[in-house]
C-alpha cells in the first residue's frame, strides 16, 4: 500500500493512550514493520482522520438527499458538473 505525504498543519499535539487486544497491535505492528506507516501513531492518525473524512462525506450525502430536487438528472445536468468539476480541479 503506497503512502502519500501529505503536509498537516496542527497547532498542537496531545497524548491519547489505547489498548488494544494483542492481536490487533500485531496487525498495526505488522503495518508499521512493512513500512505502510512511519509509526503506530501515524497509522492511528490516518484512520481517524479516514473516520472524520468518511463522515463529512455521508453528512454531504444525506444533507443532499433530503435537499429539494432542483433539476432533471439526465445528460445535460451530469455534463455540467463535469464541467464544474474540471472548472474547479
Amino acid at each position: 500500500m503506497a503512502i502519500l505525504a501529505k503536509t498537516v498543519h496542527c497547532k498542537t499535539m496531545t497524548t491519547m493512550n489505547v489498548s488494544l487486544p494483542e492481536e490487533l497491535k500485531s496487525f498495526v505492528d505488522a503495518e508499521v514493520d512493512a513500512g505502510n506507516y512511519g509509526s503506530t501513531s501515524e497509522y492511528v492518525r490516518e484512520l481517524i482522520r479516514r473516520d472524520h473524512d468518511r463522515r463529512q462525506l455521508r453528512a454531504a450525502l444525506l444533507e443532499g438527499a433530503r435537499s429539494p430536487i432542483t433539476a432533471d438528472a439526465d445528460a445535460t445536468y451530469f455534463d455540467s458538473l463535469r464541467t464544474h468539476a474540471e472548472a474547479e480541479a
